[in-house]
């Protein structure tokens, strides 16, 4: 019989970083806190300021506010004055924390591990049982993913995505019709409708308060030249109706996304482009070993792309399908010139430029 001998130094190191993860995830679930409360952008126009009044600028408890502030200034977040109690958030800090650093508000996607940690019995009992947690479960997701989209999408949509495809802002000047599958709160779509008024757009989500959102925004919006409906993707009957479709990270966590696929395939007209924006990865994992974002990713993948997926008896892709099985399935339904393009300003996904023929 062997034994294996203990690398005290491997070991240690390994302890190390445990702590550091610990750590680290408790300043996740704090990030979410200051974004959801708004004391980051409280902070971000304060001198060094004393507990009271930040919590006053903020118009929050003090004594919230004063514990929160603790796990800041001991995460290395806020620099705090021992002498005169006070604290004051660095500028290099804030640009990657408040709404007014846009898409490199980090603090945004702090709000998805607080998400994923509330439906954590249900996972638990799914590595029992298998299935899936339906999104009835996920309480605030399309709060936080229309947050997230509109840093990384809306914010950079007429500037820098859709002229990707070439040719794009001047037919949707002289009208096309345009459909965005899997909408959710249809923020994307309102800021196309409302800058292209001679086209025609649609959303489809199977979300009611998904749609009931986009619906709202858009009568606030005075819109008129686009609609809202609630519609399984895996549904869509239509044949060669619009010029454009899109999708935002809509596709990995469908449960027939196949089927998805072959329907946005059927519905573009012969000439029609399909903007597909999705997770920016390799499809085996042990090409992702570099990647900067690979367990984040793969977390939400295991505890929300991956499971909603299940709970309808899908696939169960994953968020991190990668680009070898996106570029398959997508010549599986008949796409045959397909371009990858990437923006400076979204880390995390891939831009797919699809042409119908």
């Amino acid at each position: 019989m062997t034994t294996t001998k203990l690398d005290t130094n491997k070991a240690e190191a390994f302890a190390e970083r445990l702590l550091d993860i610990l750590n680290s995830g408790a300043i996740a679930l704090a990030m979410s806190l200051g974004h959801r409360t708004k004391l980051w952008d409280a902070m971000e126009n304060l001198p060094p300021s004393t507990s009271h009044q930040i919590a006053d600028a903020a118009g929050l408890n003090e004594r919230y506010v004063r514990e929160w502030l603790a796990i800041m200034v001991t995460g290395r977040f806020v620099d705090y004055d021992r002498a005169n109690k006070i604290y004051y958030l660095p500028p290099e800090h804030a640009a990657f924390l408040t709404r007014s650093a846009s898409s490199d508000n980090l603090a945004t996607f702090a709000q998805y591990i607080a998400q994923l940690g509330s439906v954590e019995d249900r996972i638990v009992q799914c590595f029992h049982r298998g299935g899936g947690v339906p999104y009835r479960y996920f309480n605030r997701f399309h709060q936080i993913m229309a947050e997230d989209s509109g840093q990384t999408v809306v914010a950079h949509l007429i500037d820098s995505i859709l002229p990707l495809i070439p040719g794009l802002i001047d037919a949707l000047k002289s009208g096309i019709s345009v459909l965005d599958v899997g909408c959710g709160s249809g923020k994307a779509l309102n800021k196309m409708a409302q800058a292209f008024p001679n086209s025609r757009f649609k959303g489809y989500d199977f979300s009611p308060e998904g749609i009931s959102n986009a619906r709202t925004e858009a009568q606030q919006l005075e819109l008129t030249n686009v609609q809202f409906e609630v519609k399984d993707a895996a549904t869509i009957s239509e044949i060669e109706q619009y010029d454009l479709i899109t999708t935002f990270d809509a596709i990995h966590d469908q449960a027939q996304p196949d089927v998805v696929l072959k329907n946005i395939y059927q519905a573009l007209k012969p000439d029609g482009f399909y903007l597909m924006q999705d997770i920016r990865a390799k499809t085996e994992v042990g090409d992702n070993l570099d990647h900067p974002l690979a367990p984040v990713l793969y977390t939400v993948s295991c505890m929300h792309c991956m499971t909603v997926s299940l709970a309808e008896g899908g696939m169960g892709l994953g968020t991190m399908w990668g680009e070898e099985k996106t570029l398959e399935m997508l010549r599986e339904v008949g796409f045959k010139s397909i371009e990858i393009e990437q923006l400076d300003h979204d880390i995390m996904n891939n831009f797919y430029i699809i042409q119908k023929s």
